[in-house]
């Protein structure tokens, strides 16, 4: 295995002191029917995590309650030892039910022990970035992050986690985690059809802070899956590309990891990031979720 020069859609973006590419991947949809239990194929999901070393990805995005654990095994089997220029990203604050459901794991001991799993999981002395995942399976939900934050700080101190994040956060949670300890980056549902975040992504932007867009490519309604397809065929091309692209376009500190089990879809789906919007595109696009 080896780390490709190839050069991938939108470059680079510096994550505290990690360089990373700004088109990454998601592992979520390697583990089995609903985020639960082992991959339908084994050495389809090694060959996809490998694929995207090899196409020179350098940010792959995790979470513990991915299978839970078997996604974070997979991704040591497949990459372990890591070529140095990889960085794993990983959330914690949930916890997966025996129903799969998703429910919160935020206190200290929860934090605590997802950490510890983390690393043994991934054969880690230090975790690269750890987003803090908030709110519940419906979205954000208000309240104080401190509690938990700390918690994460403290393990920071003491040398297992090397950059912070939120995920599923407001606007507001994402001010209260930067009055408390450096913030690299935000993780929140957002597309062309879900816009509500746009004022935060400038407002992160303007601070140097990466804006990371889960779901990237759902939630299109059959009015709005029809302007998007009109714009996609106009390119001979196909709505998730002109999705993906959209992304890259929005913003330079948008990073996205759109996941597949797929190899052959993930060298789609990085081909299509690749795609050229003319300010005609990008204006019919706009519309979409306003």
């Amino acid at each position: 295995m080896s780390t490709l020069s190839t050069s991938l859609p939108g470059g680079t973006w510096t994550l505290g002191d990690l360089n990373v590419t700004r088109f990454g991947y998601g592992a979520m949809q390697l583990s089995g029917p609903g985020v639960m239990g082992p991959p339908a194929d084994h050495d389809d999901a090694v060959a996809v995590l490998r694929e995207a070393v090899d196409l020179g990805i350098t940010h792959i995005d995790t979470a513990g309650v991915y299978g839970p654990r078997f996604t974070n095994q997979l991704i040591r089997e497949a990459l372990h030892p890591y070529p140095e220029a990889l960085h794993v990203v990983t959330k914690v604050g949930a916890d997966r039910d025996q129903q799969g459901g998703w429910p919160p794991a935020r206190e200290p001991e929860d934090l605590r022990r997802a950490i510890h799993e983390n690393l043994e999981d991934l054969d880690l002395d230090v975790l690269d970035l750890v987003n803090l995942r908030l709110g519940d399976a419906t979205g954000p939900q208000p309240g104080s992050l401190a509690e938990p934050l700390e918690t994460l700080v403290e393990l920071q101190r003491q040398g297992l986690i090397r950059h912070l994040g939120v995920s599923n956060a407001t606007a507001e949670q994402v001010a209260e985690a930067r009055s408390i300890a450096p913030i690299v980056c935000v993780q929140n549902m957002y597309n062309l059809a879900h816009r509500h975040d746009d004022e935060l992504i400038d407002t992160l932007a303007r601070e140097g802070i990466a804006y990371v867009p889960f779901f990237p490519l759902g939630g299109f309604s059959p009015l709005q899956s029809s302007a998007l397809t009109t714009v996609a065929t106009r390119l001979e091309s196909t709505p998730m590309s002109v999705a993906l692209a959209w992304l890259l376009r929005r913003s330079p500190n948008v990073l996205l990891i759109p996941g597949t089990s797929s190899a052959a879809h993930l060298r789609e789906n990085v081909t299509g990031a690749g795609l050229s919007l003319s300010d005609e595109d990008l204006a019919e696009l706009d519309q979409i979720g306003r």
